[in-house]
């Protein structure tokens, strides 16, 4: 599929609007693991998903990460041209979870675009407002949800992503998600085990119980 395809108001913008899009716009190809983004002053532009995931996620101050949002097919990273966004300034760090492809629109010209097409910019503030719903639900679950629904809600979000119970997927790696240490990790996710709800091998966490798992989330 095109980037016309993949972009939701191609179809509402100009024949001007759709060219320049169509012209500047270039597919990258980001392997896994590769860092694309890393703080306020870096400013590649912004990326349409067209596969793969992004994870965008920032440091506490004791070093730990804690994932903000993830980005999946048809999303549009934003931040990754903050630049173009002098309101918003906080460091935010964006890396490929998964071999990702996207295309890429330079920041100048999505600015353009957006100072001089209200569609665009509309467009944009939608994207803005959604970003920043995820930020609030994170200080929500962080504030007022104890561990143990915080953990059990990452890990059916998890089985949702993957559409499997069989999550490889180490401690470390959900203690970044999480913003914690991996020994809370750990311990709370043996508890859940000695309740019949995942089964834990070397870096795999089988979900026995789905049901249950749900349960304990709310």
């Amino acid at each position: 599929m095109s980037f016309s395809e993949y972009f939701p108001i191609f179809n509402k913008l100009t024949s001007e609007e759709q060219a320049t899009l169509l012209k500047h716009a270039t597919l990258r190809k980001i392997p896994k693991g590769t860092l694309i983004h890393n703080g306020a002053d870096d400013c590649i532009g912004l990326l349409l998903m067209r596969s793969g995931q992004l994870r965008a996620y920032i440091y506490s101050d004791e070093g730990r990460e804690i994932t903000v949002y993830r980005l999946f097919e048809r999303d549009m990273c934003i931040l990754s041209a903050s630049c173009m966004l002098r309101s918003i300034q906080f460091d935010i760090t964006i890396r490929a979870e998964k071999d990702t492809e996207a295309w890429l629109i330079p920041p100048d010209i999505f600015k353009n675009l957006m100072e001089n097409s209200a569609v665009i910019a509309n467009y944009t503030n939608e994207i803005i407002g959604e970003r920043f719903t995820s930020v609030m639900w994170l200080i929500e679950q962080i504030m007022f949800k104890s561990f143990d629904k915080r953990l059990a809600t990452f890990l059916v979000d998890e089985c949702n992503i993957e559409e499997k119970k069989v999550l490889k997927i180490t401690h470390e790696q959900i203690a970044s998600h999480l913003g914690t240490a991996r020994e809370v990790v750990t311990r709370m996710l043996k508890y859940f085990q000695n309740e019949g709800v995942v089964k834990l091998t070397r870096g795999t966490i089988e979900i026995l119980d789905v049901k249950k798992l749900v349960e304990l989330s709310q």
